[in-house]
C-alpha cells in the first residue's frame, strides 16, 4: 500500500500513529482482507488490537454482512458453547427456547474472537471444526449446521507457552495463525504518546466544555519515557483524570508524576537471572517484592546481631559487626538496646523468592485493594477474569488468604 492509502485507513478508523511497526500491521490487515484466511492478532492488553478485525472486515467482500465481536474471556465457561454455537430448547436448565449462536448469526460475515487464548479446551475442539469444515452443532442438537464465517482472533497471551502447558491446542493455533499481525506496545511507539495525549485531552475538552490541558516540555518527556504497562487504554485513563481534576491547564512534570505513580508501577523489563539466583524478574514490581523479602531477612539478622551485642556477647560478633556498632552514636546504640530488649528475634529461614511467590503477592494485593471483587482485581492486573480465576486456582489462593 502507498503511504496515502495507509493514512486514509488510519483516518477512517481513528488510529493515531506514526509508528512504522503500526503502519506495517495496518498494511498486512488491508492486504489479507480480500481473502478468507484466518488472522491472529497478537499484542499486549490495551494496544488497540480491536481495530484490525474491523479493518479486515471493512476491506473484504463481507463488508455488507454482519461483524460480531466476542470477548471470550468475559463469557463463563459453562455458557460459552451456547453463546458461540447456539442451543436447542431444553438443552440445559434455563434454555426455554432455541437460540442462534454467534457463528450462526455471523454467517456470511466476520467474527472477531478476542482473548481467544481463554477458550476452554472442549470449545477449542468445536472451533477447530468450524475452521476446518464450517460445521458446528448447537448445544443439545445432533443436527450438523454449516456456516461461512471469516474468523479473526486476538490474544495478549503467549499461545506457544499455552500449548506447552496444555492449555491451548497446537492444531487450532496453526489454523488461527494463518496470517499473523503483531501490534506493538505503546512504549515502542514513543512518538505516538504525545499525539494520543492531545487527542484524548481534546476529546475530554469537547465533551465537557473545558479548556484543553497541555504538557510542559519536561512533562512531555516524562510521558514518553513512562513504561505504559496498560498501553493506550492506560494513557487515556491518565489523560482523562488530569483533564478532570487539575485546575491548571498546563501540566508540569511534578503534577504529571502524581498520576503516573497512581496509574501503576513503571515497569521496564529487567533480566536479573544471574544476580537473582536464576529467577527472571520481568517487572519492577516483582523486583520490589524480591528486595522486600530479602530486607525482612536482613532486618532479622540485624536484630539478632544487636541482641547479642547488647547482652554482652560482643566477643562473638564479627569484626565488621563490632565496627558498625562502634560507628553508631551512643543514643542510637541505647535505642537499639531497648529495641533488642523489647522485640522478639524472629528466626526466618532465607529462601529465594520464586515467580509463583511474586504472582501470588500481586494477586492477593489486587484482591485486597478491591475487597475481593475479582472483576476489579483482574482489571487492576491487566488480565481477563478467566485468567485470574485460573491463577487463583493454580496458586492455591482461597478466601481466608484475602
Amino acid at each position: 500500500m502507498s503511504e496515502v492509502d495507509i493514512q486514509s485507513v488510519k483516518q477512517r478508523f481513528g488510529i493515531i500513529s506514526r509508528s512504522e511497526a503500526m503502519e506495517r500491521a495496518i498494511a498486512v490487515a488491508v492486504r489479507v482482507a480480500p481473502t478468507s484466511l484466518s488472522v491472529l492478532v497478537t499484542g499486549e492488553s490495551g494496544v488497540g488490537k480491536e481495530f484490525f478485525p474491523q479493518i479486515i472486515h471493512a476491506y473484504s467482500s463481507r463488508k455488507h454482512n454482519k461483524y460480531i465481536a466476542v470477548n471470550c474471556g468475559a463469557i463463563p465457561e459453562g455458557t460459552i458453547d451456547s453463546e458461540l454455537f447456539g442451543h436447542e430448547k431444553g438443552a440445559f436448565t434455563g434454555a426455554g427456547e432455541a437460540r442462534k449462536g454467534y457463528f450462526e448469526e455471523a454467517d456470511g460475515g466476520t467474527i472477531f474472537l478476542d482473548e481467544v487464548g481463554e477458550l476452554p479446551l472442549a470449545t477449542q475442539v468445536k472451533l477447530l471444526r468450524v475452521l476446518q469444515s464450517g460445521e458446528f452443532l448447537r448445544v443439545g442438537s445432533a443436527t450438523v449446521q454449516k456456516t461461512n464465517v471469516r474468523v479473526v482472533a486476538a490474544t495478549n497471551n503467549d499461545l506457544t507457552k499455552a500449548i506447552e502447558n496444555g492449555r491451548f491446542r497446537e492444531d487450532l493455533y496453526y489454523r488461527l495463525n494463518t496470517v499473523p499481525i503483531s501490534v506493538p506496545p505503546l512504549r515502542e511507539r514513543k512518538d505516538d504518546i504525545p499525539l494520543l495525549f492531545r487527542k484524548f485531552a481534546a476529546d475530554v475538552s469537547a465533551q465537557y466544555g473545558m479548556p484543553v490541558v497541555r504538557l510542559s516540555d519536561e512533562a512531555r518527556q516524562m510521558l514518553m519515557n513512562y513504561y505504559w504497562r496498560g498501553n493506550v487504554r492506560q494513557l487515556k485513563n491518565v489523560t482523562e483524570q488530569i483533564s478532570a481534576l487539575e485546575q491548571a491547564r498546563e501540566i508540569s512534570a511534578a503534577t504529571l508524576s502524581k498520576y503516573l505513580t497512581t496509574a501503576g508501577a513503571s515497569t521496564p523489563t529487567m533480566r536479573l537471572e544471574s544476580s537473582m539466583g536464576g529467577e527472571d524478574y520481568s517487572t519492577e514490581r516483582e523486583l520490589l517484592y524480591k528486595i522486600l523479602f530479602d530486607m525482612r531477612s536482613d532486618i532479622n539478622d540485624l536484630k539478632r546481631m544487636l541482641s547479642e551485642l547488647m547482652h554482652g556477647h560482643a566477643h562473638h560478633a564479627q569484626p565488621m559487626q563490632r565496627e558498625v556498632v562502634g560507628l553508631l552514636p551512643s543514643s542510637a546504640v541505647e535505642d537499639a538496646a531497648d529495641f533488642a530488649e523489647s522485640e522478639e528475634v524472629e528466626d526466618v529461614p532465607h529462601r529465594e523468592l520464586t515467580k509463583a511467590d511474586v504472582q501470588r503477592e500481586q494477586i492477593l494485593k489486587a484482591l485486597r485493594n478491591n475487597k475481593g471483587r475479582r472483576r476489579d482485581a483482574a482489571r487492576e492486573l491487566f488480565m481477563s477474569e478467566r485468567t485470574l480465576y485460573r491463577r487463583i486456582k493454580d496458586l492455591g489462593i482461597n478466601e481466608d488468604d484475602i
